[in-house]
């Protein structure tokens, strides 16, 4: 009797949950919803979402929603740690190296986005790869975009103050443009990924030692903001005369003022791929690949033409579509990017000093900027009011712009920030950042005001 009865109380309640499951998931897949980290900003986020949830590449994989996590490079690798992440978009190949030597990426393996990739993207711009792949040829990320790294002059505000344009990296650190107030702008490293390669690529094309001496009179000539983009806004308001910026800032800025200008040294610079990748853990592997393969395609490189973006695509094959054809002032900077005379630039190097270089920046250059730019100030005037020789200049010049001798709070010995030493303490900087930043600061403010104090001591 009893199982008379249950048996259709079984089955109408197998027809209740087939129907509520037929009401509420009209029978199709679930929909996916797929989390970016990223280093891109609100705008590309923004317009990346309205135009890929509208493509047939979202509506095939069932992908009904996308979200951004924009967060440091570091909190990244907890999201990924805990499965909460698919895919990494934007920051730089140093950022995607350090990911991939530490296994937070998984190869590339969607059959149709490797083949697109080999048809379709170049494998080298520039002379610099345009992905990573291991020693299988697995690709573990691939460059979204493209990247160089300059400085934008803004020509109106050069005229008003009778300075010349500058052309390379050293003209920025020259006596030509220590000024009151300054009229070169930078930005601390550790706020900008940007800024950080573009530190590293000068202290790659000078030398280690030579390198430090053009950023710390770099730093001197300038105001140094928190953001990347300020330094962009400063140059377009006429805030400054000159700023460091990525190559897509600068074409930014050409775009709203046109008394801007993109400059790319000479010879001292360097082309990157900006990188998108599948994480490790991806909870949406097939799908996230999807992404990535749009990305890459002519209608997802659109994103970089808009003007409210700015870059530089990946894939040429952008330039044949109607909106590409509007944008004949990216194709002849792409054009010119591709013959762009580079330097051989070691990403395994820049790694390896990171951290100290970030630190060491910020501790001496950043904190103590104030001390620094008055001494170097009232160094030039000197030289400039006749109050001290050429031979003097040099020597307190040397001095103020040498390589710090320091007490290691980790052996108690006294060193010198050499590039064996960045390279040696780099990971035990990176877990002890204040031991440091206190005694650099501490340091470089002694030095500086050594020098200031001879500087008094001969102009009386």
């Amino acid at each position: 009797m009893t199982k008379r009865i249950l048996w259709p109380l079984l089955v109408v309640s197998i027809l209740l949950v087939s129907s509520f499951a037929g009401c509420v998931g009209g029978g199709q897949e679930e929909e996916i919803t797929l989390v970016i980290l990223t280093r891109h900003d609100t705008t590309i986020q923004m317009k990346v979402k309205q135009a890929f949830l509208s493509s047939d590449i979202a509506k095939k994989y069932h992908i009904g929603d996308i979200k951004f996590k924009y967060t440091t490079p570091g909190e990244w690798k907890t999201c990924i740690e805990e499965g909460a992440a698919d895919v990494a978009w934007g920051g730089g190949p140093t950022v995607f190296d350090d990911l991939y030597l530490e296994g937070y990426l998984q190869p590339l393996d969607m059959p149709e986005l490797l083949q697109y990739i080999e048809q379709h993207i170049p494998k080298k711009f520039a002379g610099f790869p345009t992905m990573r792949t291991d020693e299988s040829g697995k690709i573990y990320w691939v460059g979204a975009a493209l990247s160089s790294f300059g400085f934008t002059v803004n020509h109106d505000k050069l005229l008003q103050l009778g300075l010349p344009k500058p052309e390379k990296w050293e003209d920025l650190a020259s006596e030509t443009f220590a000024l009151e107030p300054p009229q070169v702008g930078t930005a601390d490293p550790t706020k900008s990924t940007s800024n950080t390669r573009i530190f590293e690529i000068i202290l790659q094309a000078f030398g280690w030692e030579e390198g430090w001496r053009i950023l710390t009179l770099m730093a001197a000539n300038a105001r140094i903001y928190d953001a990347s983009d300020s330094v962009r806004e400063g140059v377009i308001a006429g805030e400054i005369a000159v700023g460091t910026t990525i190559d897509f800032y600068g074409y930014t800025a050409m775009k709203s003022n046109p008394a801007c200008e993109y400059v790319v040294p000479s010879g001292q610079s360097i082309v990157n791929a900006d990188p998108i990748a599948l994480v490790k853990n991806a909870p949406h592997k097939e799908a996230a690949q999807a992404f990535i393969l749009w990305v890459l395609s002519p209608e997802g490189q659109k994103i970089w033409l808009d003007p409210q973006v700015n870059r530089m695509p990946i894939n040429p094959e952008v330039f044949n579509t109607p909106e590409g054809q509007q944008r004949s002032d990216l194709k002849k900077a792409y054009d010119n990017l591709e013959n762009v005379s580079a330097i051989p630039f070691n990403d395994t190097l820049a790694l390896m000093v990171e951290i100290t270089m970030q630190y060491y920046f910020k501790a001496t250059l950043v904190d103590m900027h104030d001390l620094l730019h008055s001494v170097w100030v009232q160094l030039v005037e000197a030289k400039r009011n006749g109050k001290i020789t050429d031979d003097q200049f040099e020597q307190l010049k040397k001095k103020l712009t040498d390589l710090l001798t320091f007490k290691d709070p980790r052996t108690g010995e006294t060193v010198t920030f050499t590039l064996e030493w960045a390279k040696e303490n780099n990971e035990y900087v990176k877990n002890n950042p204040d031991d440091y930043l206190s005694v650099w600061r501490t340091a470089a403010e002694q030095k500086y005001n050594e020098v200031l104090n001879e500087l008094k001591s001969i102009t009386g």
